[in-house]
């Protein structure tokens, strides 16, 4: 098939898509618009790149919950059909992979009552239930040929190989009459879960050709003392088949006392039948490596590395690793952006990557003899991408679609052709505010850039009140992209102009810009925002500057604790949601002690002073500004009682005060329910202090 045949089906379903007629938009978006709202995810592409399947998660928010099912289309059909569900109706699923011959899809359901892997045939019919261990398959990888799968269960280092091991110490606990649980080491917990001993671990198994369900599989991590896929976050991208399916690469840290303030991740590789011991294809590098994908011929391992251990949001550089030499070379290391992930092109030449760059997320093909790095999908944020024969599959979103599912060549050059509907098309009846990015003088006299969002009901000449969002992270970015948690549209649907500024430790802007926040969290990105906040109204006249509340959380809900005692002026509420309050105890009792020790320097204990120098809870005295505070009773990262120190804080100052607390949520707000009271009560506090815009 040529390049230019391949491309006219694309063209042909582009042309006869149908065209959706503009309706009147009378509202904005709402919280329960966002809380229901359709979401696409997992783009994979059949391995001659003609079928696309998806996940599609749909909410029922009566029962307050969630269900995926998988859908499929044929991309090069010439009726250019919609896609069709694939999975049955009242199946929950997740994480599609197509067979090697692409008949099938292979997926994860619990529908058993654990979490196992299934098939169903691509023209659809009932699933076949592939696996039955005495453990829940957390994610998994099909070798190249299909026979095999790699799989990773939570389950106990001492029981090795043995799934039943597992299964009988759990369910010996939960016989236990005592409850507590005694801990030598931290991690105790992690996230929003308190450990058990269990460690995610890497298992292949031989999959059944007769029907039946497979029971046994091979332990090939268990010399690696540690969580594969790591956690919280991890999945299959941390591991992978060899091309002729003799052995994996993963990447994993030792779980020992010293890895709550370690990152450094190495790459093993281990022998896909579980002989000899793992190998340790980066020992040499201290830092994080992680995302392996091997060449086609298996000479040559690409990966992702950062430099700096002890680092979280060091830049993410490009390697390749000469298996046979051991000689690694970084691909593109004058182009300064922190790449997400590793797709190869199918002559190995180029890598496609995502990165966050200037305010947005797009799409990079790197070549990878020269390192030139080229924006080839940019305007959006592209948050997932998948490539076979002629087609590249992606997700993008922007501040006003949600994500779409797009298919294009293989080189993403041709036309994007929408597979799903945006989220306009999908709420017909809500119109969505304009944005715009703009740049100022910040810290340093360096140019810092901004986003500003109209209201959904824009007016010239009207002034609108201002709600000013800060990002967390602090390492992130507020930009042209889609949350379904903090979702600058939500305020432009409440009638309310938003501001929000890329401070210095925002990334997408050259590494040493990120850096730039670390042992500065209160002066640096201070003066970016207050000089933000003065370009903007500088230059939008439709800004109330006098009538704005301070929103943020994480780092976010840090500033508006640190903006309560140091810049207060401008400000008629506030609202601090999972922020730290006291610096000090931020030190000891959050999980990942790495986070804190860069950021700061050193531990609480060694570096005192520098975990005072920008602590909240210094600044109490000068508090006046009436406050919401927002928390969840599992969020280990940074515990409830820093929301808890916050609000009592408040209450004996005599300051207006709410503390919104969620026993069953972490450090997001993620069931649906929950997220529309999240976000009624924060309109609420907002409508009580800077009420609707004025003539």
């Amino acid at each position: 098939m040529t390049f230019s045949r391949a491309l006219l089906p694309l063209m042909i379903a582009a042309a006869l898509s149908p065209v959706v007629a503009e309706s009147a938009a009378t509202r904005g978006l709402e919280v329960r618009d966002l809380a229901t709202l359709d979401r696409v995810s997992a783009p994979t592409l059949s391995p001659d790149g003609r079928r696309v399947v998806f996940a599609k998660r749909v909410v029922d928010y009566a029962a307050n919950k969630a269900a995926t099912s998988l859908w499929i289309e044929d991309l090069y059909a010439r009726d250019a059909a919609p896609p069709v569900q694939l999975t049955p109706a009242d199946w929950n699923v997740n994480s599609p992979a197509f067979a090697p011959d692409g008949k099938a899809v292979y997926f994860l359901s619990a529908k058993s009552g654990s979490q196992q892997l299934y098939s169903i045939a691509t023209t659809g019919g009932e699933p076949k239930q592939l696996s039955a261990f005495d453990a829940d398959v957390g994610s998994f990888k099909l070798s190249p040929d299909g026979k095999r799968v790699a799989f990773s269960v939570e389950a106990f280092a001492d029981c090795k190989a043995d799934l039943a091991c597992t299964k009988k110490q759990i369910d010996e606990r939960e016989q236990q009459k005592t409850t507590g649980q005694v801990y030598d080491r931290i991690f105790i917990r992690h996230w929003d879960a308190w450990s058990d001993g269990r460690l995610n671990r890497l298992f292949v198994a031989t999959l059944p050709g007769d029907g039946k369900s497979v029971s046994t599989a091979t332990l090939v991590s268990g010399d690696v003392h540690g969580d594969v896929p790591s956690r919280p976050f991890g999945d299959n991208a941390e591991y992978t088949w060899s091309p002729d399916g003799r052995s994996l690469v993963f990447s994993a840290r030792i779980a020992d006392a010293k890895e709550p303030a370690s990152t450094n991740f190495d790459l093993y590789q281990v022998n896909a039948d579980g002989t000899g011991a793992a190998k340790n294809l980066t020992a040499a590098n201290p830092a994080w490596d992680t995302g392996a994908t091997f060449s086609s011929d298996g000479k040559t391992l690409y990966y992702r590395a950062m430099k700096r251990p002890g680092f979280e949001a060091d830049r993410f550089g490009l390697m390749a690793l000469d298996l046979a030499t051991g000689k690694q070379r970084e691909i593109a290391p004058q182009w300064d952006r922190s790449a997400d992930n590793i797709t190869l092109s199918a002559n190995g030449k180029t890598i496609y990557t995502t990165a966050t760059d200037m305010g947005e997320h797009p799409l990079f093909a790197i070549d990878v003899a020269s390192g030139k790095a080229t924006r080839v999908v940019g305007e959006g944020s592209v948050s997932a991408i998948d490539l076979a024969g002629p087609t590249m599959v992606m997700t993008r979103n922007s501040l006003k679609t949600g994500d779409v599912l797009y298919s294009t060549s293989a080189d993403a050059k041709a036309p994007l052709r929408a597979i799903t509907a945006s989220a306009g098309e999908t709420l017909k009846d809500v119109a969505f505010g304009d944005f715009e990015q703009f740049a100022f003088k910040g810290w340093n006299d360096d140019t810092v850039h901004g986003y500003v969002v109209k209201p959904w009901n824009y007016v010239e000449g009207r002034k609108y009140p201002v709600t000013f969002l800060i990002h967390g992270g602090p390492q992130g970015s507020f930009g042209n992209g889609w949350s379904y948690r903090w979702n600058p549209q939500t305020y432009a649907g409440q009638g309310y102009a938003v501001v929000m500024i890329d401070f210095h430790g925002s990334t997408g802007y050259g590494q040493a810009f990120t850096d730039a926040i670390s042992q500065h969290w209160g002066d640096r990105p201070l003066e970016d925002l207050q000089k933000g906040w003065a370009a903007a109204q500088q230059k939008y006249g439709f800004l109330d500057g006098g009538n704005a509340c301070a929103l943020g959380a994480s780092y976010g809900g840090f500033m508006v604790n640190w903006i309560a005692g140091n810049w207060n002026e401008p400000w008629k509420c506030l609202v601090n949601h999972d922020g730290v309050f006291d610096q000090r105890m931020m030190g000891f009792a959050t999980e990942e002690l790495w986070f804190t020790e860069w950021e700061q320097g050193g531990t609480a204990i060694d570096k005192a002073a520098n975990y005072e120098r920008f602590n909240p809870v210094n600044h109490v005295a000068n508090w006046r500004v009436p406050m919401l505070v927002v928390h969840g009773q599992l969020d280990f990262r940074i515990p409830v009682e820093q929301g808890i120190g916050a609000f009592t804080a408040l209450q004996l100052r005599g300051i207006e005060s709410k503390f919104l607390y969620f026993p069953d949520e972490n450090h997001w707000v993620l069931k649906p329910q929950n997220s529309v009271q999240w976000h009624d009560t924060v309109n609420g506090w907002l409508k009580q202090h800077i009420g609707r815009a004025r003539p």
